[in-house]
């Protein structure tokens, strides 16, 4: 770690890895791409520590880099051969152990029909980001930031089959992708 880095910016960053994280995974589909983003953001972030502002939000900060780093690879895959057959994506879907386990796959796979926009909207107010600073962070107004995740979770609950979230149980994250009523 840099020796001008503060333990109290080391302790923001630490205290965020974990929502960013998830937030990677949701953007990536896949948990190997997820950690390889994640590292990039930490790597990316230490480096450029001096350009923080001390008093403004660090997960913020951190998840604009993460967004930003995943539109970087996604432009640059795009590139790379596409998966028409749907190999690789059938290599994603692994038959889970519980039923827990089988709405959190349901929910990924879901997720992953979202357009980009929408998903990583729904997934940052999920994550505990206000609308303010999602919109912020996605570079866009607040107004459209409300209007894609209302999209995303009108959309989930049609991909989920899911009418009312109460059907869902008490899982906060999965509630927050839900409409409201």
């Amino acid at each position: 770690m840099s020796g001008c880095m503060t333990r109290d910016l080391q302790r923001d960053i630490l205290s965020v890895l974990p929502s960013l994280r998830a937030f990677a995974i949701s953007l990536t589909g896949n948990v190997d791409q997820a950690d390889d983003l994640v590292q990039e953001t930490v790597v990316r972030a230490l480096g450029n520590i001096d350009k923080f502002t001390p008093g403004t939000n660090m997960a913020a900060w951190l998840f604009t880099i993460t967004r930003n780093q995943f539109h970087t690879a996604y432009r640059r895959r795009r590139r790379e051969v596409e998966d028409p057959e749907g190999t690789y994506a059938s290599k994603l879907a692994t038959a889970p152990a519980q039923n827990g386990n089988l709405h959190v796959q349901d929910l990924r796979t879901a997720l992953i029909k979202l357009p980009v926009e929408q998903r990583e909207a729904v997934l940052l107010v999920a994550a505990g980001v206000s609308y303010e600073e999602a919109a912020q962070i996605c570079g866009t107004a607040i107004g459209t930031i409300k209007s894609r995740v209302n999209r995303a979770r009108n959309r989930l609950s049609e991909l989920l089959g899911v009418m009312n979230p109460e059907d869902i149980g008490a899982d906060r994250v999965m509630k927050a992708a839900l409409p409201r009523e």
